[in-house]
């Protein structure tokens, strides 16, 4: 029965149960107390079978070019949390299964409880390190999140490094003390309690729950993946003593650069080589959230932080300092080691369309902050918007969400200009949904790059100057485009971008089962 782990405690280990899931498996979503820094709450996390479940979920692995059949069954029951789910891949584009990219509202209805989904998709031509996370409104803040790495057995950076495997994942999270029920109908902004790496942390004058753990051998190279599965607060991450070489930024793999400390946003993802070439001894790995979103600030007793362990070293906390010389990652160094450039003409409007998406805020009758994006708060609709286009609407301007839905056309050059409006809560980190994109001109840039920009999936939009991001049109179906601070989100920060749309219907077949979602929908 599931109500006996509801009320059992779970206090996690130094490192979380490494669940692995090789291309299909069940995914069960349950209801569990945990501790992750010490202090008890109900959570929605997940697992093989739900005596496993945990935050973060399983490990999902498989190769480039492979098929993933994932069954997520829905067995929550605590009605003070949200009870219905669904799953989005973070990062791989779901071309031809657009119907299986999980947004609640844009792709899907949500997997109601006591019933189950199979997502069934394949990753043709994408390697990397990505992630998956509930995209129902805002449950992954309460748990509902996990690893996805896709492994290329010709991997061009392959000579880099000695070890690639579930071990050198490193996840950092911001966690709450309360659910994100109540945190949403507060006004304000949200306040994380303690930040997670691996799914352990501390909070200040908390106990001492034992830190995550990272074991190398001296001696040996090693890819590690990070993994931003924030709901709201960015990292300065750094490991005391050591150099992080960059080579992958969101699945996409890049040209080698060396720092010492980089900032990871919400929801985007770093390969890097670490090489364990330094004295046998414990290492202070960290990740400083910003005093905006956190109440943990510093390192203090070892909030904010975990442990690069040496073989031989001693079960103990580090003493190490970190880095007094700052080698700061700046994204626009970055660029892609595989058919750089983005994509028309290399000039400003140099694109067959260009779309120009105006951020904003304003505070709601009931006093909460609404987001909007052109003028408009998306709010989902009760019928998604792809069930809308299957069902014969073939006009970007008659699917609803009115305002919210924007047409695009099949294979043109697309620029989007992301104006920040010097809107509250920023850095907003925006992702695309279906593609990578070029950022032409990220929110620290002074002058575009058309020759050898970064491209990725999720880029911050911030200040006064506008985000250029670039993309072709090759993947029909609708496609979210959103803040993912989760909050943000769930307060209208988003559009979907409808692709093609007369070609929907016959690219992406879609399963019986995916209709019968609308059948079990509740509002929960």
């Amino acid at each position: 029965m599931l109500l006996p782990l509801i009320l059992a405690t779970c206090y996690l280990s130094s490192v979380y149960g490494l669940e692995v899931i090789k291309n299909q498996g069940d995914i069960h979503v349950v209801n569990k107390v945990l501790a992750p820094d010490g202090s008890p709450r109900d959570t929605v996390a997940a697992g093989v079978s739900a005596d496993t479940a945990n935050t973060p979920g399983p490990i999902i692995t498989g190769n480039k070019g492979d098929r993933f059949t994932l069954n997520v069954i829905d067995e929550l029951v605590n009605t003070s949390l949200l009870t219905s789910t669904s799953i989005h891949w973070h990062g791989l584009f779901q071309h031809t299964t657009n119907w299986a990219d999980g947004p609640s509202g844009v792709n899907q209805c949500p997997i109601a409880a006591n019933n189950s989904f199979t997502y069934d998709f394949q990753v043709p031509g994408q390697a990397g390190t990505f992630w998956w996370h509930s995209h129902f409104r805002t449950q992954y803040c309460d748990g509902l999140r996990g690893p996805f790495i896709v492994y290329d057995p010709e991997d061009p950076h392959a000579d880099l490094y000695d070890v690639d495997d579930e071990n050198t994942i490193i996840t950092l999270a911001d966690w709450f003390h309360v659910s994100t029920n109540t945190l949403v109908m507060t006004p304000g902004p949200p306040i994380s309690d303690s930040t997670l790496i691996n799914g352990v942390g501390r909070f200040p004058n908390g106990p001492n729950v034992s830190l995550a753990v990272v074991n190398v051998e001296k001696g040996k190279r090693y890819r590690m993946r990070l993994i931003s599965m924030s709901c709201d607060s960015n990292f300065m991450f750094s490991i005391d003593g050591h150099d992080m070489t960059i080579i992958e930024a969101d699945g996409i793999s890049t040209k080698p650069v060396t720092v010492n400390t980089l900032q990871i946003f919400a929801a985007q993802r770093y390969s890097f080589i670490l090489n364990a070439n330094q004295s046998v001894d414990n290492y202070r790995i960290r990740a400083q959230p910003p005093s905006t979103t956190s109440h943990s600030i510093g390192f203090k007793d070892g909030i904010n932080s975990a442990i690069l362990r040496y073989k031989g070293a001693p079960d103990s906390e580090p003493t190490t300092s970190p880095p007094q010389d700052v080698v700061l990652l700046d994204d626009a160094q970055l660029a892609p080691l595989e058919n750089p450039g983005a994509p028309g003409g290399h000039f400003p409007g140099g694109a067959d369309y260009t779309l120009n998406l105006t951020l904003g805020f304003q505070t709601g009758p009931t006093g909460l902050g609404e987001f909007l994006m052109n003028g408009t708060q998306f709010i989902p609709p009760n019928v998604p918007v792809l069930l809308q286009i299957l069902s014969g609407t073939q006009r970007a301007q008659d699917l609803l969400p009115a305002g919210s839905v924007y047409g695009l056309p099949l294979n043109k050059t697309i620029e989007i200009n992301l104006f920040p409006n010097e809107t509250i809560g920023g850095p907003h980190p925006f992702h695309l949904h279906g593609h990578a994109f070029d950022v032409v001109k990220g929110f620290k840039m002074n002058e575009p790059n058309y020759e050898n920009p970064v491209r990725r999936d999720t880029t911050p939009v911030n200040g006064t100057e506008a985000t250029t991001i670039r993309f072709r049109t090759d993947n029909p179906g609708p496609w979210f485009l959103h803040c993912h601070i989760d909050f943000h989100l769930d307060l209208g920060l988003a559009v979907v971008l409808a692709e093609d749309i007369p070609d929907v219907k016959s690219v992406n077949p879609v399963p019986e089962e995916w209709f019968k979602l609308c059948n079990n929908v509740t509002n929960q």
